[in-house]
């Protein structure tokens, strides 16, 4: 070992307390808290059973962190971790020295362990180690549940050991345990086993959840009113619902899954992919939204002009950030819809996604007003639709005046196909020499993409990668 960077006093004396696993365990009590985190992965990395278990009796800190230091689960030291908490809750005035409430086993903490290894420079346990406000308030109330955080991903097989032994514990300590996730994520197809995990967890603890899974409508109907309990969800993603019921019991189903969104008063974005219940009754979902949200994404579907007129009037997506709607088909009857929409969030807008949405060159000459007042948008994309050299023109011209917009993808020109929708090197070639052409007399430096990926005429990838034009250097890459 290089003598410029020796170990750490903390470090000898966990490993010399470490040789007689007897004396290290009789000492907890009178040990500094700073040889707590480094004795603790010692005993952690060497598997010492009892050491960990008697070391939990003992944490100094209103927090475990030990999923930070599983990198692969051990099953043994998961064990020796949660015997020890059984002998702590079984007690009824905890020993005087321990603080812990929480066990965290999520893939978190590794500030915490870092702070204490073998090159990390020794910080004062009084500015650093100090619980925070949320972690002192825990203490101050000490016949509150003791709360285990996890990291719940659902799938279709079975779960494997570790988390089966995790909920199996909990399962038998329902009454002093509570099982914590902030971010869950759902793809199985079993609502029985789904439910049976849920019922052992906090769900107003859950911040973000993803569902993508091949459901009928029913079953997510089945699903919304454990959803319903999320009341503080910030993020929801559902995708891949698809295989509707009979028409006539449908409508039934939306109404069971949208008035669910009465409850979710913390909701922010929202993630709906291939949402085609939602066709012809947007207005249902929108109603029932209590929160102004940041971002929406409704991709992949159809809606209509009804779905469009209910979107722009709806006062929670004024303040919008993000707004996808990739391959949305829109009837476009009214010229006016789209245009409408983007105005009411001109103000805030920051990114938006308008990929494969069937937009011709009337589709969006009609929005580029609109277009050119969302001064805070940073991110645009039309790829997917066909448009000409003209339109581009307008657009780019329309655009230039955008302050923070630094990601601009576009279609390449409907110039650069032949008659049967082939794409022409020669004249794609062309193309971007005009563009480049453009940009300059423009005169304001900024980088654009063009790609045909899909293909808008037959909707087939194509092998062509994206191209910048890059105007600032004089280049054309």
């Amino acid at each position: 070992m290089s003598v410029w960077n020796p170990l750490r006093l903390l470090n000898l004396a966990g490993k010399s307390l470490l040789t007689d696993e007897a004396l290290a365990i009789s000492a907890l009590e009178y040990l500094p808290i700073e040889l707590f985190p480094p004795l603790f992965m010692e005993a952690f990395c060497g598997r010492r059973r009892k050491t960990l278990k008697a070391l939990v009796q003992a944490w100094p800190f209103v927090r475990l962190p030990l999923g930070g230091l599983m990198q692969t689960p051990h099953l043994g030291t998961l064990q020796a971790v949660l015997d020890g908490l059984d002998v702590l809750l079984a007690q009824k005035d905890h020993p005087r020295r321990c603080k812990l409430c929480v066990l965290d086993l999520r893939n978190t903490g590794q500030d915490f362990w870092r702070m204490w290894s073998v090159s990390s420079v020794h910080v004062s346990p009084s500015s650093s180690m100090a619980p925070g406000a949320e972690d002192r308030s825990r203490t101050e109330q000490p016949s509150a549940p003791f709360k285990v955080f996890i990291e719940l991903h659902l799938k279709e097989r079975s779960m494997d050991g570790f988390l089966t032994y995790i909920m199996r514990w909990v399962e038998q300590r329902k009454a002093s345990i509570h099982l914590c996730c902030k971010k869950l994520r759902i793809i199985s197809s079993s609502m029985d086993s789904i439910t049976k995990v849920l019922s052992m967890v906090q769900l107003d603890c859950i911040q973000e959840l993803h569902v993508n899974c091949t459901w009928h409508l029913s079953t997510l109907a089945m699903f919304a009113p454990l959803l319903g309990q999320m009341s503080n969800l910030q993020r929801l993603l559902i995708s891949h619902i698809h295989l509707p019921d009979p028409e006539e019991q449908e409508e039934e189903h939306v109404v069971k899954i949208t008035s669910q969104f009465l409850r979710l008063h913390c909701l922010r974005d929202l993630h709906l992919q291939s949402p085609f219940y939602l066709e012809g009754c947007l207005d249902q979902m929108l109603r029932y939204l209590m929160t102004s949200l940041d971002n929406l994404e409704i991709t992949h579907c159809l809606l209509t002009d009804s779905d469009l007129i209910h979107l722009s009037q709806s006062p929670n997506i004024s303040r919008l950030r993000g707004l996808d709607l990739s391959g949305v088909t829109m009837t476009y009857s009214s010229s006016e819809l789209l245009p409408a929409l983007l105005e009411k969030m001109a103000s805030t807008l920051q990114e938006l996604y308008l990929e494969e949405c069937g937009i011709r060159d009337s589709h969006l000459e009609a929005i580029l007003p609109a277009l050119s007042h969302c001064i805070q948008l940073t991110c645009f994309n039309l790829c997917g639709n066909l448009l000409s050299m003209a339109i581009m023109e307008k657009l780019l011209q329309h655009t230039s005046g955008l302050p923070s917009l630094s990601q601009e993808l576009y279609p390449v020109p409907r110039e650069s196909f032949s008659s049967d929708g082939i794409l022409q090197p020669g004249r794609l070639a062309q193309c971007q020499t005009e563009l480049l052409e453009i940009l300059k007399h423009l005169r304001h430096p900024r980088t654009i993409w063009i790609s045909a990926t899909p293909c808008p005429h037959c909707g087939d990838n194509t092998f062509y990668r994206p191209e910048p034009i890059i105007y600032g250097g004089n280049t054309l890459a």
